[in-house]
C-alpha cells in the first residue's frame, strides 16, 4: 500500500506538469487527459489513451452502482439481524437498491459542469472521513475485546478454506484493489482545469493537493486495514462495514454505510463528468446548428437541454443494468485497477514528462523512470491475471439478476 501511494503521488507529480504544454505558468492548456497526450505524445496514443480513460470511467460509474447497492442493502440487514436475531440469513436482493442509486444518478447528472459539482465532491469527502473513523473504530473496539491481535504476518492460512493457488490469486487482485483505491490519475487534468489561473501555477497547487490527498488517504487506509486484519484474522470480511464482521451497535453500522452511499453519489459525478462532457463535445460540434443538441434551460445549478437529459439518463440506465448483471464488486473494481493503473497512472505520465523536459535517452533520470514504467506494467499484468481468476471463480456460480 505504501508502495502504491508512492508511485501514485510521484507520477501525479509529472502528471500535472503536462496540464500546460511548454512553460509550465503560461503555456497552452489543455483540458483533458487525452489533449495533453496529444499535445505531448500525439499519434494513435492519444485513441490508445481515450480508449482507456473512459472505458476505465464506465467501469467506476458501474463499480460504484454496485458497491452503493450494498451498502443500502447492508443497511436493511442491519435492522433485521438487530430485531430478528444474527443467526437468520436476512437476504434480499440488491437490484432494487441499485435502481434507486441510478434514478438518484439521472437527477444529479444534470449538473452541467466539473466546476459546478464542487459542493457535491465536499459533502462527498466529509462522508468518506465519517464512514472511515467509524470503521476504524469498531475495528479498535474489536480488537481490545478480543484481548489481542488476530491473524499473522504470512496473511491468510492455507487449509481447508483457501488453497495455496487461490492465495496467490487473491493476492494478485489485492494490488489491483489497492490500485483502484487510489485511482485517481484518471481526472487528475480534468480536475486541475478547475484550479484558478497562476500565481501559484496550476500545477504547483495541484502537486500541493495531491500529497495531503494521498498521505490522508494512505493514513486511513492503513489504519482501516491493519485494524481491521487484526480484528478478525482470518475471518476478516470483504468489507468491514458491510460484511457484518459488526453487528452492533446496528444503528452505527447504519450511519456509516449511509454515509458511504452518500460518498458514492458525489463521486459517482466527478469520474462520470469527464464522459458527459466529451460526448456533449462531441455532439456539439458534429451538430452545432442543432437546437436539440445546444438549446438549454437553466434551472438552479442544473442546466437542462434535451439531449443532455436523454443521453446522460441512457449513460445511467446502461451502467445500472450492467451492475445488476455483474453483482461482484470486489473482483469488479481489482480488474479495473489493474487494467488501468499502468497505462494512465504510470506509462502517460512518464513519457509525456520525458517529451516535455526533453529527459535525454539513456540518462540515469531516462532509464530510473523507464524502470519504473515497466516495473508497474508487471505489476498491472500480474493484478489483472489474478482480478480475472476471481472473476472466473465468481460467474461459476453466477446467476444474473439474482443478487
Amino acid at each position: 500500500m505504501l508502495l502504491f501511494a508512492f508511485v501514485t503521488y510521484y507520477t501525479a507529480t509529472l502528471l500535472a506538469e503536462c496540464y500546460r504544454t511548454g512553460d509550465p505558468d503560461t503555456g497552452k492548456r489543455n483540458y483533458t487527459y487525452m489533449d495533453a497526450v496529444r499535445s505531448n505524445l500525439g499519434g494513435a496514443k492519444v485513441a490508445f489513451c481515450g480508449a482507456i480513460q473512459y472505458a476505465n470511467l464506465v467501469g467506476v460509474a458501474i463499480g460504484y452502482t454496485i458497491a452503493s447497492s450494498i451498502s443500502m442493502q447492508a443497511v436493511s440487514r442491519a435492522g433485521c439481524f438487530h430485531k430478528r436475531g444474527h443467526a437468520v440469513p436476512c437476504k434480499s436482493s440488491s437490484n432494487p437498491y441499485m435502481i434507486l442509486f441510478g434514478a438518484v444518478q439521472i437527477l444529479f447528472s444534470q449538473i452541467p459542469d466539473f466546476d459546478q459539482i464542487w459542493w457535491l465532491s465536499i459533502v462527498a469527502a466529509v462522508m468518506s472521513f465519517t464512514y472511515s473513523a467509524i470503521g476504524l473504530s469498531l475495528g479498535i473496539a474489536q480488537t481490545v475485546a478480543n484481548g489481542g491481535f488476530k491473524g499473522s504476518l504470512t496473511g491468510i492460512s492455507i487449509g481447508a478454506d483457501v488453497t495455496s493457488t487461490q492465495k496467490v490469486w487473491h493476492s494478485l487482485q489485492a494490488f489491483g484493489d489497492i490500485a483502484f483505491a487510489y485511482s485517481f490519475s484518471n481526472i487528475l487534468i480534468e480536475i486541475q482545469d478547475t484550479i484558478k489561473a497562476p500565481p501559484p501555477s496550476e500545477s504547483k497547487v495541484m502537486q500541493k493537493a495531491t500529497r495531503l490527498s494521498v498521505a490522508t488517504t494512505t493514513i486511513f487506509y492503513m489504519l482501516c486495514g491493519c485494524m481491521g486484519y487484526a480484528a478478525f484474522g482470518d475471518k476478516a470480511p470483504d468489507n468491514l462495514l458491510t460484511g457484518f464482521g459488526f453487528f452492533e451497535p446496528f444503528w452505527l453500522i447504519d450511519v456509516a454505510n449511509v454515509a458511504i452511499v452518500v460518498h458514492l453519489v458525489g463521486a459517482y459525478q466527478v469520474f462520470c463528468q469527464p464522459i458527459f462532457a466529451f460526448v456533449e463535445r462531441r455532439a456539439a460540434a458534429a451538430w452545432p446548428d442543432s437546437a436539440f443538441v445546444s438549446r438549454e434551460l437553466r434551472v438552479g445549478p442544473l442546466a437542462l437541454s434535451v439531449f443532455r437529459l436523454t443521453w446522460r439518463s441512457a449513460f445511467v440506465c446502461v451502467t445500472t443494468v450492467v451492475a445488476m448483471l455483474l453483482p461482484f464488486f470486489g473482483n469488479v473494481v481489482g480488474f479495473l485497477g489493474a487494467v488501468s493503473f499502468w497505462p494512465l497512472t504510470v506509462y502517460f505520465p512518464v513519457e509525456m514528462y520525458i517529451k516535455q523536459r526533453r529527459v535525454p535517452r539513456g540518462s540515469t533520470k531516462w532509464v530510473c523512470l523507464q524502470t519504473l514504467s515497466v516495473a508497474c506494467l508487471v505489476v498491472s499484468i500480474a493484478a489483472a491475471a489474478g482480478s480475472i481468476a476471481d472473476v472466473i471463480e465468481a460467474l461459476k456460480v453466477y446467476h444474473p439478476f439474482s443478487s
